[in-house]
Order: structure tokens, then sequence, then C-alpha cells
């Protein structure tokens, strides 16, 4: 959802497991040569999803983590192809944090319907979200560095109990991390032990 902190809680998780950070929305930017919010205004929220969705099914990287569009989640292959190298993780956040924190709902360049409001988007997104998602951080109430340690223990608890490694953390609604050594081989930003 906007407002629920992928980029920037993305960009710190990034810095503290050692691993590189894209925003998909700014690749399909840059593809695009304009912002998102003029794809939608030129070309509707379906042509902003199917961009987001091509962009997603071409992204083939390790030691990432990926900050979504929020709009992710309504592409089964683009989900699908995130869980085949990640495990997905939502960013859950009540509405009302997100009506207090987003204020440019009508222009931020959102792949929603133009009579759809904030209530009407996190009710049909929130579904979605919780359908693939791996793992769910309720992030009201934390700090963006409480949410990152969150994330980083449940990874580490995942990969104890599977005894194998876990590949990737990727989220619906916008957060996603690749290959990361839960075994075999310390944490990134970790000292091996032992």
């Amino acid at each position: 959802m906007p407002g629920s902190g992928k980029s920037t809680i993305g960009i710190i998780l990034a810095k503290m497991i050692s691993y590189d950070f894209i925003d998909t929305d700014v690749l399909i930017q840059t593809s695009q040569g304009r912002s998102l919010q003029e794809i939608v205004d030129s070309e509707g929220h379906m042509a902003l999803r199917r961009i987001e969705e091509d962009v997603l099914l071409n992204l083939g990287c390790h030691h990432h983590v990926i900050a979504t569009g929020g709009s992710a989640a309504y592409s089964h292959a683009a989900m699908t192809h995130l869980q085949s190298d990640g495990i997905v993780v939502f960013l859950n956040v009540r509405l009302q944090t997100l009506e207090a924190r987003v204020h440019d709902f009508d222009t931020r360049g959102l792949a929603k319907r133009s009579d759809q409001s904030l209530a009407d988007l996190f009710e049909e997104r929130f579904a979605l979200y919780t359908k693939y998602a791996d793992i769910t951080v309720d992030c009201d109430d934390l700090t963006h560095e409480e949410v990152c340690s969150r994330i980083i223990e449940e990874l580490k608890t995942r990969g104890q109990s599977q005894g194998a490694s876990v590949t990737g953390a990727r989220q619906p609604a916008g957060l996603d991390l690749d290959d990361k050594p839960l075994s075999g081989g310390p944490w990134p930003g970790e000292k091996q032990t032992g």
C-alpha cells in the first residue's frame, strides 16, 4: 500500500544485511521515461499494472532487497516469479496509519481506478497481500529499524526451521530479499562464529 514504508524500509534493510536495493517504481519510471502518474494519466491504471508486471517478470537478481509497487500483487505471474526466488514479506499497516501518511493519493501514480478511495484500495489489496505473503510484519507502532529487525529474525527462524537456505524475501506490497544464506554461512552483516 502507498505509505507502508516499502522503499524506506527496503533501503534500511538492504544496508543492515549488506545487499543492494531495487525500487521497481524507479525502474518503471526510468524505462518509460515518465512518472507513474503520467502513465496513469495518459494510458490508465491498467497500463501501469501491465508495465509493472513486465518489469517484475524480467527482474532477475540475487542479493537484493526489492521494493515493488503496491499493485504487484494483482499479477499472479509476477508474484509467482518473485516467490520462485524469494520469500514475500507483507508490511502490514492499519488503514488509519496510511491515511495519516498519504497526502498525495490522487497524484501519487497509483495503479487504481479514479473512483477508488484509499479505503477501497486497502480493502481490495489486503486480500492479495495476505494471499501471497510468506511473512507478515505488523508495522504500526514500530520504527523502520524495528521492522527490519523483525524481518531479519523471521528469516533466520525460517531458515533454521527448514534446515536449508531460504532464498530471498519478497513483499507484495513491495519488499523483497534475494538469496540469504540462512544456513551454511553467516547472515549478511554477521560474523561467522565457531
